[in-house]
């Protein structure tokens, strides 16, 4: 036997075609088996960036509080269409922390310019920052001009905590926009008349289907005296992007993560939809519902 054959045998031999099976396997199980893990890791990372937007947006807010007097932004504007602010210093419509009127219609420039309304409004100066006013997980577009862009603003203000700005006229506070189930109970005009902070949120982020005004309002059916049979959600209904939960900021400052327990709470999102469609939707017994009355408000 030569030289040269002696050294062709000694070279190793190539993957059969088996062998090239068998790792594609492992390979596709191993992939399986990280997917997920990968996935939960960065769902609980978006959910940690989330509550910290919750921090600084709750802490412009007190600082706001602080600088006047101890009133605090209106959740919402009164005015049914959506404008930014004026330069009439007694249009209380100026005092809303956001006066947009988010929907999916690119011509409303208040879904994705930010300096349309969001810069200028009150919590501006203390906040400058236009990525704590949206939840990372949150990716709804609209288009404009033919160009693609991301809506900016996912969370929305307890309407409870400041009200629908009043007419002129009317003085400070805010209303409850006139609803029913709201007289009862209190809507708060300063910091320090907030009686229980620990356990009134400020702001929570909403689903992209269902934000609109920049306000969420509990309909506190039931609440005082308990009749879970009366429980419903408005057209509100809170965020779900982090594993069917919202964030939450509280009065007090701390910011926490809620997990729906009630499938009524998170029916499957509906990217587009015009979010004011669903007037309210009964939800007798619901867990969420009765978490949301006891942090929104208390009776007067």
């Amino acid at each position: 036997m030569n030289a040269h054959r002696r050294s062709s045998l000694s070279l190793p031999g190539g993957f059969t075609l088996i062998e090239l099976l068998v790792v594609i396997a492992i390979i596709a199980v191993l992939a399986a088996l990280l997917l997920p893990a990968l996935a939960k890791a960065k769902s609980k990372a978006q959910g940690i960036q989330c509550l910290n937007n919750h921090k600084q947006l709750a802490l412009g807010w007190r600082l706001y509080a602080e600088d006047n007097a101890d009133w605090i932004t209106y959740a919402s504007t009164a005015n049914n269409t959506a404008r930014p602010p004026t330069t009439d210093p007694t249009d209380p419509d100026n005092y809303a922390w956001s006066g947009a009127h988010m929907d999916n219609n690119g011509g409303n420039r208040a879904n994705w310019d930010p300096g349309y309304d969001m810069q200028k409004r009150p919590l501006w100066p203390y906040t400058k920052n236009q990525g704590i006013y949206k939840c990372p997980a949150d990716h709804s577009t609209v288009v404009f001009n033919g160009v693609t862009y991301p809506r900016i603003l996912t969370m929305s203000a307890n309407l409870y905590v400041g009200g629908f700005a009043p007419a002129r006229g009317q003085g400070r506070g805010g209303t409850d926009g006139g609803w029913g189930f709201a007289d009862p109970y209190w809507v708060y005009p300063k910091l320090t008349s907030i009686n229980v902070p620990t356990k009134t949120f400020v702001f929570l982020d909403m689903r992209e289907d269902r934000v609109n005004w920049s306000n969420f309002m509990a309909d506190m059916s039931g609440y005082a005296p308990p009749d879970p049979s009366a429980y419903k959600w408005t057209t509100d209904l809170p965020g779900m992007y982090h594993n069917m939960a919202a964030g939450f900021s509280f009065a007090d400052g701390h910011s926490e993560m809620r997990r729906w327990r009630d499938p009524r709470t998170t029916p499957p999102l509906q990217p587009g939809a015009d979010p004011l469609a669903v007037s309210s939707t009964p939800a007798p017994g619901s867990v969420d519902v009765a978490w949301i009355q006891d942090h929104s408000t208390r009776p007067r």
